[in-house]
């Protein structure tokens, strides 16, 4: 089992305690976990057979990213892996960060792994970095100067870029559910060595569990938020709802982008899309950006929306979905709500349909149950005598070769019942493509 580094200056000089800065760290910070075992949740990583236990045990950690939502521990297991390996940590910002302070942190750690300490680079909000400042990390990690641990709230398929996400393991940390919030609060009152004397009790625990929204981090800001409101000189106090609704009343609106709220809204947005209500689907989109929503995420959902649900009912919808997701990529908040609005009232107004979508769907089901179905040897290519020999691509009629470029055909394969997947509806662009489709196979489509 590995064992926890004592607290150590690191190869500079500098003490993590030095200068008697707990004093004046939040009561998240105090409390942090330096251990697995402490850590509530994330049973799927740290439990028995979790890897992330798995790689303590073997004294080996590959370079990782943490994917999950705010206050779910990505930070604190970056810790754990520092000092229960005795690996020097070293922390960076994104946010605040750029390329020089990159290098400055790769210097250092191939100072010290010069000295014999390996070092963990720990990055926050790593999807904020450009392509530039997350190339500058390749070389460190294949060379082993640094373990990298990333975090980031957003998908790193879509923020990372790809050359360095091959050289790491992603990991998803998911949401504290309320039993696992309510245990951090508990052992908090409990061990904090500011608050264990006071004899503390939450009577509303609801309440803050809904506020918290899976986020400990936000828990425990409101437990503290809370008690500052109390007098200093009681010893049994009790943290009431109105207590807590005081302490966070100016607070920002509840919109934690990786819990049920967070779904809830995009739900909301979408199904107001879907239902051609432009008004409605605005109010959930200012809603979104009001909350601090990722405004990329909200373009991406837009751009699967045009062809989900309206398809080639409107085929331009595609089009300027994808044009406001580049938009919002190419100007940012605050300007790219003015794209975004003008993406969600066009997508709301335009004609609907999920033909293309339901008719994938059907495809797929019989797709999956008749792969033993070949391809019929009209269809195949035949780029080689031998093929051409055996029949490949013999009796193919070629639609341009006909009036009209279209020739009746069998394109399925033998011994499967010909199937119209794909059912245009009435409204739009698609009311012409049934039109046109019924005339040419009167036998599948009927107005």
């Amino acid at each position: 089992m590995a064992v926890k580094a004592d607290i150590q200056p690191d190869l500079f000089g500098f003490s993590p305690s030095a200068g008697g800065g707990e004093l004046f760290q939040p009561l998240a910070e105090r409390v942090r976990p330096h251990k697995l075992d402490d850590i509530a949740g994330q049973e799927h990583l740290v439990g028995p057979d979790g890897p992330l236990r798995r790689y303590l045990l073997s004294g080996q950690v590959p370079s990782m990213i943490f994917w999950g939502p705010p206050g779910s521990g990505k930070t604190t297991l970056a810790e754990i892996f520092a000092h229960s390996m005795n690996y020097r940590f070293e922390q960076l910002s994104a946010i605040d960060s750029g390329v020089k302070d990159v290098r400055r942190a790769l210097e250092n750690a191939e100072k010290s792994r010069r000295a014999g300490f390996s070092t963990i680079l720990f990055i926050d909000e790593i999807h904020r970095f450009n392509k530039a400042q997350q190339d500058t990390l390749l070389h460190a990690i294949e060379q082993g100067v640094i373990v990298l641990i990333g975090a980031t709230t957003e998908n790193p398929s879509f923020e990372v870029n790809a050359a360095l996400l091959s050289r790491m393991q992603v990991y998803i940390l998911k949401p504290l559910g309320p039993g696992e919030i309510e245990a951090v609060v508990h052992r908090a009152l409990k061990e904090d060595r500011l608050l264990k004397d006071r004899s503390i009790r939450i009577r509303d625990l609801d309440f803050l569990l809904q506020f918290s929204g899976g986020d400990a981090r936000k828990a425990l800001n409101a437990v503290e938020a809370a008690v500052s409101l109390l007098p200093k000189d009681a010893t049994e106090l009790v943290l009431t709802r109105e207590l807590l609704e005081q302490a966070l009343q100016h607070r920002a609106p509840i919109y934690d982008k990786g819990g049920e709220y967070h779904y809830d809204i995009i739900s909301a947005f979408i199904k107001s899309m879907r239902g051609s209500d432009p008004d409605a689907a605005l109010f959930w989109l200012a809603r979104m950006i009001q909350g601090g929503e990722d405004p990329k995420f909200i373009a991406r959902r837009m751009v699967i929306f045009a062809s989900e649900d309206i398809g080639n009912a409107d085929p331009y919808a595609l089009t300027l979905a994808i044009s406001v997701f580049h938009a919002v990529e190419l100007i940012g908040l605050p300007e790219a709500r003015i794209n975004l609005a003008q993406g969600v009232t066009y997508l709301s107004s335009a004609p609907k349909s999920n033909a293309s979508y339901q008719g994938l769907n059907e495809a797929m089901g019989d797709a999956a149950n008749l792969q033993h179905l070949p391809v019929p040897l009209h269809l195949r290519n035949a780029p080689t005598k031998l093929m051409k020999n055996e029949g490949y691509g013999a009796g193919y009629k070629y639609p341009h070769s006909f009036p009209g470029h279209f020739v009746r055909e069998r394109y399925f394969p033998e011994g499967m019942d010909i199937r119209a997947y794909y059912r245009p509806g009435d409204e739009g662009r698609e009311k012409f493509l049934r039109e046109r489709l019924d005339g040419l196979w009167n036998d599948r489509y009927r107005l």
